[in-house]
């Protein structure tokens, strides 16, 4: 199955690109993604150790591996991965994000392969990963099969891809746009459509189509009394995470 030029939307690119400079504030717009990336965290680790035979309680536990980081905005992902010894590559189609990730990375004395790319770029010039994050991307993407289908082309021959996203459901609609964009103002309006939620049984069913074998799926649930994030095996009714692998 071949992917087209680009699933770029960029009237979406173009609502990250206005909020690039505040990707590290962690009071500032993607003060959510600050708060949520301790539990999104522990969920790839997890993962990535159990699919590749690692042991998370050494130095550099993800050593000789090499890893994509699709949609990284300021590296907020990239960054723990190349702390844990992989080799990183953090892609955005978003230009205005790449030089702030470079800045930090420098600033945290990390060497991470930054690059202003696509999807579909990368997979024409025949990179290939060991892992791929494709974290909060596919429900900003004009078409979310042949965006997969892309993301699959990148992976090796029994690589793992993480890919998290939004329920679709009054639930969701209520939590991750009304609440997160008009009540706690954490994001500016307009940065989710609603529409373009991917419920887990459709996201299960777009990986198998694009050719990837899913293999794991978690809520990531919000506690507002102790104001943390938690996994889930039951919850997966606004913010959730899968595991797919492509088989070898």
């Amino acid at each position: 199955m071949q992917a087209p030029q680009s699933t770029v939307d960029p009237s979406e690119i173009a609502k990250f690109e206005a909020m690039a400079a505040e990707w590290w504030d962690p009071a500032g717009k993607f003060k959510p993604l600050h708060m949520l990336n301790p539990c999104r965290l522990d969920y790839i680790t997890r993962q990535i150790a159990g699919e590749f035979g690692r042991n998370l309680s050494v130095d550099a536990p993800f050593d000789g591996l090499r890893i994509l980081d699709i949609g990284c905005g300021g590296g907020l992902l990239s960054e723990p991965m190349a702390r844990l010894g992989a080799t990183v590559v953090g892609a955005d189609a978003a230009a205005g994000n790449i030089p702030v990730a470079q800045i930090h990375a420098e600033q945290s004395d990390l060497n991470i392969d930054y690059r202003h790319t696509t999807a579909e770029a990368l997979a024409d010039a025949g990179e290939q990963f060991d892992i791929v994050l494709n974290m909060e991307v596919v429900e900003h993407v004009a078409d979310p099969l042949s965006y997969l289908t892309a993301t699959r082309q990148l992976l090796k021959p029994g690589g793992l891809q993480i890919c998290s996203t939004i329920n679709r459901n009054p639930k969701s609609y209520a939590m991750a746009i009304f609440g997160a964009e008009v009540v706690m103002r954490w994001l500016p309006r307009g940065t989710h459509e609603w529409a373009k939620f991917i419920t887990p049984d459709e996201l299960f069913d777009l990986l198998s189509e694009a050719g990837l074998t899913p293999v794991d799926r978690k809520g990531f649930v919000f506690n507002p009394i102790l104001w943390s994030w938690s996994l889930s095996d039951r919850d997966l009714s606004v913010n959730y995470v899968t595991a797919s692998t492509k088989p070898r």
